[in-house]
């Protein structure tokens, strides 16, 4: 094993950096945005410190770590998400899901396989997370109805989209990355079809084993919105002789109560008129306290204050359960896009905006131990579930509103006139790019100016389907991969792989690399893992005497298998979150899948390139 000398200081410190931009990628304290924004800042004032001078003598700028923010890849990956933005808005893939949930009802089995090839084919030309949006409503409206285990269904669907977003160069902003980084090398320029066979086979390997291995291997989940009955209640505190508040005001209930009991309104005398509930307003017998709440709360109320609690014109008992009419139960998924990332309740003034209630707030797959009046004061992430209740229009108003995967088992999805505007542009935008006609960083922008013009989106809902997350990391990493290439630092981690690698064959150095990135990638961000092994793959290559191509094609590939924790992609937490999964349950399935991705792919790029 023949180890190479150390590089030059200003090479070690950029890998220095780079573990400590890994670390801060996994830190969940740490918003992403601010790792990011901390990456550039601090290369930025290294480089600016402490000047490198490359070989001939030519000084590295440090301002030219900005360029990543006007990168081809990253108008590419931005014009990309706003297209799938217009898709989602007009509802272009509403006669796919209707025909699909139909489907479901004549054969479970075959629609599973048709809903896992489906996945994988939209996924391919749009970000994988619109498609979730689609499919997981259709899915678990599928397992309320017929009463089945939706836990098969779920994870298996947001694997695939995953799957099938390594055919295409414009699949994910992880091969976007990885296609421009060696296209600006001068290495090679990859078509929008270049590496679709190696993936396609995979591909058909991976959607076989989530059809017919990985529902056996899932346990028996409860997703966190197990039925569709409302879980807050409309009721009555009726007043009487032996109630503590009798000739009590509205401040001492509240402080019986300990501050928990929220009173909408009085009604008071025969005609039942409402009074405002003031501080000071003095209760007498006979007054009915409006309140909304649990009912474990309501009948706490009822014992604490020693007033009756009725529902409707029938007392609260055995044969008179608390009903909460018109009202119904959805899960809203917050995803970016939203504009409540980092925000609290209060401060998006979500409660007033939409006219629902907040039930419940689940992260990471399980509820949250928090107090509901505290629900409002938490500072909300991509992947929380917050459980919401209201009448049926108000979730429909909301399912309808940008940046918000709202389920609430309907089958029904939004569709405009303007869908077929959508469907098509995107269709040209790859038609364009395929045929080379012209490039995709600029067809995509093209179709988002088309989509503008059309009114298909608007400019607000264009900018909302911006993620600053995206932005910063992809900027951010392509800092650090400029850095490590000028420096020499990826050149000497190439030369440490290949040393360590000795003796084995060009096939076996190629096989590690990619399963170096694919462990790497489900612990940081895909991207990271992805714009720091391209130049890694390149040296590699060089120093191989062999294609650079196929070292690419293993670090795109291998940055691609986010398949065994559900952080390594985001939607991942979404579906984590809708089926009620644990972390175990990745682990479970996604563990044999990277596995038999990595053996498939590693032989495909020896047979088809080496």
């Amino acid at each position: 094993m023949n180890i190479p000398d150390l590089p030059n200081y200003h090479a070690l410190a950029v890998l220095l950096i780079t573990v400590f931009a890994l670390y801060l990628f996994r830190r969940d304290d740490v918003p992403l945005e601010t790792s990011s924004l901390a990456v550039i800042t601090v290369l930025c004032v290294f480089f600016s410190v402490f000047p490198f001078y490359q070989a001939d003598e030519k000084h590295f700028e440090a301002s030219s770590l900005f360029f990543g923010f006007g990168h081809e890849a990253l108008v590419t990956v931005c014009a990309l998400m706003i297209i799938g933005s217009g898709i989602v808005r007009t509802g272009a893939l509403e006669p796919i899901g209707r025909y699909l949930a139909k489907l479901w009802k004549i054969s479970p089995a075959l629609s599973l396989l048709l809903t896992l090839i489906l996945a994988g084919t939209l996924s391919a030309f749009i970000n994988n997370t619109p498609v979730v949006v689609l499919l997981l409503p259709i899915l678990i409206s599928v397992s309320i109805r017929t009463k089945s285990d939706s836990s098969p269904m779920l994870l298996p669907m947001g694997l695939a989209t995953l799957v099938g977003g390594m055919v295409t160069t414009i699949g994910t902003s992880t091969n976007l990355l990885v296609v421009s980084i060696a296209k600006n090398m001068g290495v090679v320029e990859f078509g929008l079809f270049d590496f679709a066979k190696p993936a396609l086979i995979a591909s058909v390997v991976a959607v076989i084993y989530l059809w017919l291995i990985a529902p056996k291997l899932l346990p028996r989940r409860v997703p966190t919105m197990p039925d569709i009955s409302p879980r807050l209640f409309s009721a009555y505190l009726n007043i009487n002789e032996e109630s503590l508040i009798n000739e009590k005001t509205i401040a001492d209930v509240i402080a019986l109560t300990d501050g928990q009991i929220k009173i909408e309104s009085v009604q008071r005398g025969p005609d039942s008129r409402n009074i405002i509930p003031l501080p000071d307003t003095v209760l007498t017998v006979g007054d009915r306290l409006k309140v909304h709440d649990y009912p474990d709360r309501l009948k706490e109320y009822e014992t604490v204050l020693k007033a009756t609690l009725f529902s409707g014109i029938n007392k609260v008992d055995d044969e008179h359960p608390l009903k909460a009419e018109k009202q119904t139960l959805a899960e809203v998924v917050i995803i970016s896009g939203s504009g409540l990332v980092g925000k609290t309740l209060q401060q998006a003034h979500f409660i007033q905006k939409y006219a629902v209630s907040v039930v419940a707030l689940h992260r990471a797959g399980k509820a949250m131990e928090i107090g509901r009046s505290s629900i409002g004061n938490t500072r909300l992430r991509i992947g929380d579930v917050l459980l919401v209740q209201g009448e049926t229009e108000q979730i429909k108003v909301l399912k309808s509103r940008q940046g918000f995967l709202t389920i609430d088992g309907a089958e029904s999805l939004p569709q405009t006139s303007k869908a077929p505007i959508a469907l098509g542009t995107l269709f040209a935008v790859v038609v364009i790019s395929a045929l080379g006609i012209l490039p995709i960083e600029i067809s995509s922008i093209l179709g988002v100016l088309i989509l503008l013009l059309t009114k298909c989106l608007n400019w607000e809902e264009a900018s909302s389907a911006l993620s600053t997350q995206v932005i910063l990391i992809v900027a951010a990493s392509l800092a650090l991969g400029s850095a490590m290439m000028v420096t020499g630092g990826a050149e000497y981690i190439a030369q440490v792989f290949v040393g360590v690698s000795f003796g084995l064959p060009p096939g076996g150095i190629l096989a590690s690399l990619m399963l170096l990135l694919a462990i790497l990638t489900n612990i940081v961000s895909n991207n990271a893992a992805a714009v720091i092994g391209t130049p890694i793959a390149i040296s590699v290559a060089s120093q191989l005497n062999l294609p650079a191509e196929p070292f690419i094609l293993a670090v795109l590939f291998g940055a691609n298998l986010s398949y065994a924790t559900p952080m390594a992609y985001k939607t991942n937490l979404l579906v984590m979150n809708a089926g009620g999964y644990q972390f175990s349950d990745f682990m479970r399935v996604g563990i044999p899948l990277i596995l038999l991705m990595w053996v498939t792919l590693s032989f495909l790029l020896n047979w088809l390139y080496l």
